[in-house]
């Protein structure tokens, strides 16, 4: 169980990573605005595999000490944190020297990208979990 569950974070970290590179791409052609001073790639994808992968491991606790009630009490946590987790960048401060258009649309862009390891998931556990 231990294993497909780990299987599940690292397929949904990759595939939330590369979902969040495409948006910030789409998102930059939209606002006009370069992002890469605050969000690369690397950090885009280091961030997904770690919320995901961290997340599998533990739904696979829960999963461990609750049989019954595990996935029911992990998906309300996992939703919970997802949400939580928006309050950092809304309440960021950039510097006063910072790009004014950056600061303007940063948050817009980075509470999207938070609910992407999530919501990805949650459409890939099905596949491997049954």
């Amino acid at each position: 169980m231990f294993k497909k569950s780990l299987f599940v974070g690292v397929t949904a970290g990759i595939l939330s990573g590369v979902a969040s590179i495409i948006f910030t791409g789409v998102y930059k052609e939209i606002t006009f605005v370069d992002f890469s001073p605050v969000v690369n790639a690397g950090s885009l994808i280091g961030a997904c595999m770690f919320g995901c992968v961290l997340a599998s491991i533990g739904f696979w606790g829960l999963i461990k000490v609750t049989p019954k009630y595990g996935e029911i009490i992990f998906n309300f946590l996992f939703t919970i944190l997802t949400f939580a987790s928006i309050l950092g960048p809304i309440g960021y401060k950039f510097p006063l020297d910072f790009n004014e258009e950056i600061t303007m649309y940063f948050p817009f862009l980075a509470i999207t990208l938070h609910f992407f390891p999530a919501l990805i998931w949650f459409a890939v556990k099905p596949i491997f979990i049954k």
